[in-house]
């Protein structure tokens, strides 16, 4: 690991002016080429990509093929059977509960200087709100997502998302707390010869700034990039590595660039072993899958469901007895020796009520291990109290405390640098403020025991505390600033 950080800190530094290794090209390239290939190929890399796969819906069960026993005794292809796919999503429907419950709601901040509440209402917006709930859905899909904060074209502090599978962190500890570099695998889409091809890309990421390069698959290296969009500066550049800076006008009109001086990528990890969900509840999504697919193909296997049985059939083979069967819906059979010609039948009974159990069974198992909830209990629930309701919600909220321990650290770290975009921005110089992130989780409550419970607290704590708690109120220090100018304007008009 050490090496790799030594190879990200020359390349910041040698500005293009790197010694050849054994494979003809910088021995700092050939060190992050070694890792970035051997990451792409990874366990924690597949299971990334495979939640986000069965997220889409693109899950195993689609690739699926009906076998039978054949002649000599081996499983082979049939192609003459039924093949359903179906894809029952509750995977989608698990993470899609998971990230409203936690990031449906915005999220409210307290802070001890007013200002810094009122910037950092101004930085944490309507966008960014739906940029986090994205991330949210990253994280779970993919055990860890990224944050990159930059400063846009207009001067304004911009963050951009950046999921697992695309990030190859370098970390100093076993934690994973310090982030010494990174790499990021993209792709663009240029017209090249007359076609429009997918270029590849690999971006490093370091306390000296970003550089990107290109990257050749097949062989494993990294070279020079060369495809920069128009009016886009050049990238390994001091003036190209802009988005990792922070930038603002001078006296004079111009722009001035201060390095972050830390690595420009904050990571928000859905637990401390950065595990995607999907490791949780795969097989049993499949077979859902698999156990509904299958009951689709029994039921369309109309002529299977009964087991016939030929007496002197007047024919050559069986092939040519189920084609005059579908074709006409009847068959020629005849009396040899004295013995009757018929067809008789065995049935096959199948019972919907053992699948239907078995899906229920699954279903519930999916719940329960993905720590989630069942909706149609919340339907149940109308007129339950707060105890019951709470009941119903505890794994969830298991789950959820665990990504809210991470995502506190992450905001620490995403908070470092916007506490310097203020300061740098003149907005303000609050490094030294304090503050408070509460996520309003999305869950039902008894609202009016909420309410009671808050107006038998006067007295006990103070008004912001109880405003914070109340279910109406998103925005505490709105509320506060309200609540003062409702109270000066009742004073001005008692004193009339």
């Amino acid at each position: 690991m050490q090496k790799i950080a030594d190879a990200c800190r020359r390349l910041s530094s040698a500005g293009g002016f790197l010694y050849a290794g054994k494979g003809g090209q910088p021995e700092e390239l050939e060190v992050l080429a070694w890792e970035l290939e051997r990451w792409l190929t990874s366990e924690r890399r597949r299971w990334m990509v495979l939640g986000e796969e069965y997220f889409a819906g693109r899950q195993d069960i689609l690739r699926e093929q009906r076998l039978v026993i054949g002649r000599g005794g081996q499983l082979e292809p049939a192609q003459n059977l039924p093949n359903n796919r179906l894809v029952n999503n509750q995977y989608a429907k698990l993470v899609n509960q998971k990230t409203n419950y936690m990031l449906g709601q915005p999220i409210s901040w307290e802070a001890e200087c007013p200002k810094f509440a009122d910037a950092l209402s101004r930085v944490f917006d309507r966008t960014f709100m739906r940029l986090l709930k994205r991330l949210g859905k990253d994280c779970y899909n993919q055990g860890i997502a990224w944050l990159y904060p930059y400063i846009d074209l207009s001067g304004r502090l911009a963050f951009a998302r950046f999921g697992g599978r695309e990030i190859l962190p370098f970390w100093a500890d076993a934690e994973h707390n310090i982030l010494t570099g990174a790499l990021r695998l993209f792709g663009r889409e240029v017209w090249r010869r007359g076609r429009l091809q997918t270029v590849w890309g690999v971006e490093v990421y370091d306390s000296g700034g970003v550089r990107r390069f290109g990257w050749e698959p097949g062989a494993g290296r990294l070279t020079a990039w060369q495809w920069d969009a128009p009016g886009e500066r050049a990238d390994n550049s001091a003036a190209g590595r802009r988005l990792a800076y922070l930038r603002h006008r001078t006296a004079a009109g111009g722009w001035e660039e201060f390095n972050w001086q830390r690595v420009p990528l904050i990571p928000f990890k859905l637990n401390e072993r950065e595990q995607p969900l999907i490791c949780r509840v795969k097989s049993l999504q499949d077979a859902l899958n698999t156990m509904l697919s299958g009951f689709e193909n029994v039921m369309q296997e109309d002529s299977r469901n009964t087991i016939l049985v030929i007496k002197n059939y007047d024919g050559t083979d069986l092939a040519e007895f189920r084609h005059n069967l579908a074709a006409f819906g009847a068959v020629k059979v005849k009396t040899i020796d004295g013995a009757e010609g018929g067809i008789d039948s065995l049935a096959v009974e199948v019972d919907a009520g053992n699948y239907q159990a078995i899906l229920e069974l699954l279903q519930r198992a999916i719940i329960e291990n993905g720590l989630g909830f069942d909706s149609k209990l919340d339907r149940a629930y109308r007129a339950a109290n707060e105890l019951n309701i709470k009941s119903m919600y505890s794994d969830i909220c298991l789950d959820a405390n665990d990504l809210e321990t991470e995502w506190q650290a992450s905001f620490t770290d995403l908070l470092w640098f916007v506490k310097r975009y203020l300061a740098m921005s003149g907005q303000g110089d609050f490094l030294d403020c304090g503050w408070r992130l509460i996520f309003n989780r999305d869950i039902m409550i008894d609202e009016s025991e909420v309410i009671d419970n808050c107006l038998k607290s006067r007295g006990l704590l103070s008004d912001k505390s109880i405003i914070a708690q109340h279910p109406w109120v998103n925005d505490v220090e709105g509320e506060l600033r309200r609540l003062q100018a409702q109270a000066k304007q009742e004073n001005d008009e008692a004193q009339l």
